[in-house]
């Protein structure tokens, strides 16, 4: 029960009751809720600087792991990147080179991302300039190791192309040196056998006894086998691919060939025999190279199975103006 409390009225000369009033008691109460939670706020602010709540605890760990996970990410892939940019620099300066293949540029290599933002989803965050800037990095890298990859293919394709290229030009001699007589003629102007005028010679007189093996001086597909195109006799003509013809004329009279018109031959393989058909004045085989339709000279073309010093003997006796012997 509450104490009643009275106070001396002067005017009545008496004393009387205090009357509370609940505008007060409501006033007191407001005054002490405000009170009550500004202390609480000061407090808690000021006890937060001190000490963590185990959930402020774990989440700063938390922040912490992503910091050192985010930093190690990119160290990873700072690494990475040296790594691609040596593949770039060895298939730019190496591999393309070699094969004949246009080196691809850096700008095309490291080109960014044009048009919309492809990072917004990322913004917004206190790490967010890391983050984008990694996931940045990522991408370019992925789009290194496509076009890189895609290069690796082409390299692929080139090199099959070159291996059957290298077994494909007609790269020896088509008669061997043991079976030589002499080398009669070379590619070039020579005086006429039948006429004595000086025209043009565009193939290799090799003189060797009849019936002398004649080699396939590449891998290729025989394109004709006949006797039908006038001065050469009995010929054979191979074709290499690559715009690469050889043609082997004056082959022998009796069973000239040993190998028919859309056979695949190797490169060593016998096709046919020294002889004089056609328009000949002795025993010798006509050898011609094309390319490309382009008659060409076929000393360029002995690496195959000459040595050096070989190859300088039959350079000079090509080079001597004779008389060839058809």
């Amino acid at each position: 029960m509450s104490k009643v409390k009275y106070y001396y009225d002067s005017e009545t000369l008496s004393y009387r009751k205090v009357e509370k009033r609940k505008r007060n008691t409501f006033r007191k109460i407001a005054l002490f809720t405000v009170a009550s939670a500004l202390f609480g706020f000061l407090f808690f602010n000021l006890a937060s600087q001190f000490y963590e709540s185990p959930q402020a605890r774990k989440l700063k760990r938390e922040n912490e792991f992503l910091k050192l996970s985010l930093k190690e990410s990119q160290e990873d892939v700072n690494d990475l990147a040296k790594v691609i940019k040596n593949v770039e620099e060895r298939d730019n300066s190496i591999y393309r080179i070699y094969f004949d293949a246009a080196p691809i540029s850096d700008e095309q290599r490291q080109s960014g991302f044009g048009g919309v933002n492809r990072y917004k989803d990322f913004e917004g965050y206190d790490s967010s300039k890391k983050i984008v800037s990694l996931k940045e990095s990522i991408d370019k890298l992925k789009k290194r190791v496509a076009i890189q990859s895609k290069s690796l293919d082409e390299i692929e394709e080139l090199a099959k192309s070159k291996e059957e290229l290298l077994v494909s030009i007609p790269a020896i001699q088509p008669v061997r040196n043991e079976d030589l007589t002499r080398m009669a003629s070379g590619y070039g102007y020579r005086t006429d056998p039948f006429n004595k005028t000086r025209k043009f010679h565009y193939g290799m007189d090799f003189t060797a006894p009849r019936g002398t093996p004649v080699f396939a001086t590449g891998d290729g597909v025989v394109d004709r086998a006949d006797s039908n195109s006038a001065g050469y006799g009995n010929h054979i003509r191979i074709d290499h691919g690559f715009g690469y013809v050889s043609l082997y004329a004056h082959l022998r009279k009796n069973k000239p060939y040993n190998v028919r018109v859309g056979q695949r031959v190797k490169r060593g393989d016998i096709i046919g025999y020294v002889g004089s058909t056609g328009r000949s004045q002795a025993p010798h085989l006509h050898y011609e190279v094309f390319k490309d339709k382009e008659r060409i000279n076929p000393i360029n073309f002995y690496y195959g199975n000459l040595t050096p010093e070989e190859f300088n003997l039959l350079l000079k006796a090509s080079q001597q103006e004779n008389i060839s012997l058809d």
